[in-house]
């Protein structure tokens, strides 16, 4: 019998068996649709987190946390069925250097051990590393610790310059990011800190723009990162001339990385500086801290459309237009930057940047550096625009007296259930609702139940919309405060899966 036979006995039978198995599950003569068309938890998530800052008075905290979720697969948290999660070093790689050769000692490295890992949904597990040269990480989780799979990184340095408290979520990789803020004034060190989460190597591109428009960077172009490698990259190395506001974009010319810039600034300490969303339309920077000394807007038209954005300011009992800062101006492709003073006034509120009547409608890239204290004291932040909570949003790393969790609805009213999950020995996850009225911020500190003992996490679900949301973490330091901001968007737990029927006719085509 020759091969074209055995190919054509092979693709009957296995019709067959398909037609057989149809028909077998169907159980009469109308096959079933299969209804699919509801969003389904995520099977798989990485991330990646930069290098902790280098300074050598300093600590490191890594929080990692999944919400249980409905539907997530059946026995979480039992056994292998919980999937796995963990963060991997990721090998520091020097900007120019040549990529190492993928043969070269193939095999005889043995793989690292993990420096972060989640064995169940529903308890948040936390790592401290006190090593100055600790590395960026990498990793993914899966099955039922996939679904809104978070790691919070936080770090503080006692002494030195840039002491105080960085903080960030950990990222899940993409291919484009936007960042405002960043800088190379005089009293700047900004690092952009690329990490690369897969095997193959890729290339980047950093673009940088200014109050006249894009700049000319020609050692930003074409920059090698090596699979399950970081490149932390000054951005004085990149245009030597100091220029106080920044945006940079960061863009992958093929796969998929982590970006976030380290913001050190010699007066006013160092804290991570994360990429913003680029809204056409209204952007929201909530959280912005009650005690702050100064607010410094930046913004960035990336499009090709001059924007006038009239700027709002939502609080505890209202939303209001700050005088003397009532619209900014962007024209298309520059960077505008607008000191707003002590914006809050002793309250916390959330800054709201909405196109005015007649103006284009183009995307905004949005950022504040905020500063607390006074004098030698003095700490900077930073808020960025960020998405709003649509269906769930998680948050890791907080501390039982040191967080302030910041909610705005800029729009309607909205009701809220917020869950406060602690660790191992802090009992059942604790949930509360609250009413976010229309135009405002309601901030408050979450109730923590006695005997809560380490860092918590904390999950938000809202019922309408919009909804966006920060979270402040504040600890003492050497005898000062020291804090740092994180937006908290949607998790992105679940994925739209297409409904799906089987369809017997192509077997007749």
């Amino acid at each position: 019998m020759n091969r074209a036979s055995l190919s054509l006995i092979a693709v009957v039978t296995a019709l067959a068996a398909v037609t057989g198995f149809a028909s077998l599950g169907s159980g009469d003569d109308e096959i079933e649709t299969l209804e699919l068309g509801s969003p389904q938890p995520v099977q798989r998530t990485a991330l990646t987190c930069p290098r902790p800052t280098a300074a050598e008075a300093s600590s490191t905290w890594y929080t990692a946390f999944t919400p249980p979720t409905a539907g997530a697969g059946e026995g979480a948290g039992e056994g292998d069925e919980a999937g796995a999660a963990a963060l991997l070093p990721a090998a520091e790689h020097a900007p120019g250097a040549q990529a190492p050769d993928e043969d070269e000692e193939d095999g005889e490295n043995e793989a690292p051990e993990p420096v972060v890992t989640l064995e169940a949904p529903g308890t948040p597990v936390t790592t401290r590393v006190r090593d100055a040269g600790a590395p960026a990480l990498t990793g993914t989780a899966e099955g039922a610790l996939a679904p809104g799979w978070t790691v919070q990184q936080t770090t503080s340095v006692t002494s030195g310059v840039g002491s105080g408290l960085l903080g960030t979520s950990c990222q899940i990789p993409d291919t484009d990011f936007w960042f405002a803020g960043a800088s190379t004034a005089e009293s700047r060190s900004d690092y952009v800190h690329i990490t690369n989460p897969d095997e193959a190597a890729t290339v980047v591109d950093i673009d940088l723009y200014g109050p006249e428009g894009r700049i000319e960077a020609e050692a930003g172009q074409g920059i090698t990162v090596p699979g399950g490698a970081t490149v932390p990259i000054r951005l004085s190395t990149l245009h030597a001339d100091e220029v106080e506001d920044l945006a940079v974009r960061v863009a992958a010319r093929t796969g998929r990385v982590g970006a976030q810039i380290e913001a050190l600034d010699s007066e006013r300490g160092s804290d991570w500086l994360p990429p913003s969303t680029a809204p056409a339309g209204e952007a929201v920077l909530p959280g912005i801290p009650g005690d702050a000394e100064s607010v410094r807007l930046v913004a960035f038209a990336p499009g090709d459309e001059d924007l006038t954005l009239d700027v709002s300011l939502a609080g505890p009992s209202g939303t209001i237009t700050p005088a003397g800062n009532e619209t900014v101006s962007v024209h298309a492709g520059t960077l505008t930057a607008v000191d707003l003073g002590p914006l809050t006034q002793g309250e916390t509120g959330s800054l709201v940047l909405t196109p005015a009547e007649g103006s284009g409608g183009g995307p905004v890239v949005a950022a504040l550096q905020v500063v607390r204290g006074e004098d030698d004291e003095r700490e900077a932040a930073y808020i960025t625009g960020t998405a709003p909570v649509e269906g769930r949003a998680t948050i890791s790393g907080s501390s039982a007296d040191g967080t302030q969790l910041s909610l705005v609805a800029p729009g309607d009213a909205v009701e809220v259930d917020v869950t406060l999950s602690a660790g191992a020995e802090g009992g059942e996850p604790v949930t509360e609702t609250y009413t976010v009225d229309g135009a405002t911020t309601l901030t408050f500190a979450p109730e923590v139940p006695d005997g809560t003992e380490g860092l918590y996490a904390l999950t938000i679900e809202p019922s309408g919309g919009p909804l966006y949301a920060a979270r402040t973490l504040s600890m003492e330091s050497e005898g000062r405060d020291t804090f740092t901001v994180q937006t908290v968007p949607d998790d992105r737990s679940t994925v739209a899966v297409p409904e799906t029927a089987p369809d017997l006719s192509v077997l007749a085509d």
